[in-house]
């Protein structure tokens, strides 16, 4: 619950942030349509993003045996290497998203294309709602309770839509640069925790060697079998008793995301 719920409230705090500025930007910039434009593309946006969860759900009905593992497997790794890239995407061009999305509006206002105002919104919903959608599938093959991930999820959104209420009211408590910083951490653990999961089927299905199983054995301290430790093992991708290759794919992942970001320090 506490992983669908951190998920759903960081992505829908992203996407009504893109809302208030295509929102603000249309108020300051009155255009045909432009308002009734932004809705409706937000509207597709969201139904986009439904169509794809509808068609996951779908794919997995109808696979069953190996093809079902991986199918839920590859869902794992996409998962992970989205959250990463929209991490390191936003970490690099964060600051230049509210010019970029201004500009497009305003070559869509001086065609005076309703079209393209309704395209822009849809396609920036659309992607956060994706992202959200194969999110919660990845967090769903690690948690059983689907009850609890649904009502995570939708604690979730409550939460961002009461701090966009908040913002709108001139509460300005949210420091965005400060915000997506720690958010941008938390998610990175959640997309390592997948990317664990994934490998584990892998190993699992006898596609890639566990090397040496296992490397140790902490499960007098924190054992995963317990509840406690599958929510542990479900935040941060924790084994008790991993093998030696979890471990060397864990610490390449940490070393690849810490050397990209090291690259875009550099590069200002």
């Amino acid at each position: 619950m506490g992983n669908a719920l951190f998920v759903v409230w960081r992505e829908s705090i992203e996407a009504m942030l893109v809302v208030g500025i295509l929102y603000a930007w249309l108020r300051r910039n009155p255009a045909p349509g432009g308002l009734r434009a932004l809705w409706l593309g937000v509207g597709a946006g969201v139904g986009i993003a439904a169509l794809l969860g509808w068609a996951m759900l779908a794919t997995q009905d109808e696979l069953s045996g190996q093809a079902l593992e991986w199918f839920q497997t590859g869902i794992l790794f996409v998962a992970a290497a989205l959250i990463t890239q929209m991490v390191l995407w936003m970490a690099r061009h964060g600051r230049e998203m509210k010019g970029q999305l201004e500009a497009g509006l305003a070559r869509a206002a001086d065609r005076g294309s309703w079209l393209g105002i309704a395209t822009i919104s849809a396609l920036a919903i659309a992607r956060e709602g994706a992202e959200t959608v194969i999110f919660l599938y990845g967090l769903g093959l690690e948690q059983s309770a689907g009850a609890s991930l649904a009502i995570g999820a939708l604690a979730g959104f409550a939460l961002a839509a009461l701090m966009a209420w908040a913002a709108s009211r001139g509460l300005r408590f949210l420091d965005q640069r400060r915000f997506f910083q720690i958010t941008g951490l938390l998610l990175l653990i959640f997309a390592a925790a997948l990317l664990v999961s994934g490998a584990e089927r892998l190993i699992g299905m006898g596609w890639l060697p566990a090397l040496i199983e296992p490397l140790w054995d902490s499960s007098a301290l924190l054992d995963d079998a317990t509840a406690g430790g599958r929510l542990f093992a479900s935040l941060v991708g924790y084994r008790a008793q991993p093998s030696l290759m979890l471990l060397l794919i864990y610490v390449s992942y940490w070393s690849a995301v810490t050397f990209a970001k090291s690259r875009m320090a550099h590069r200002g």
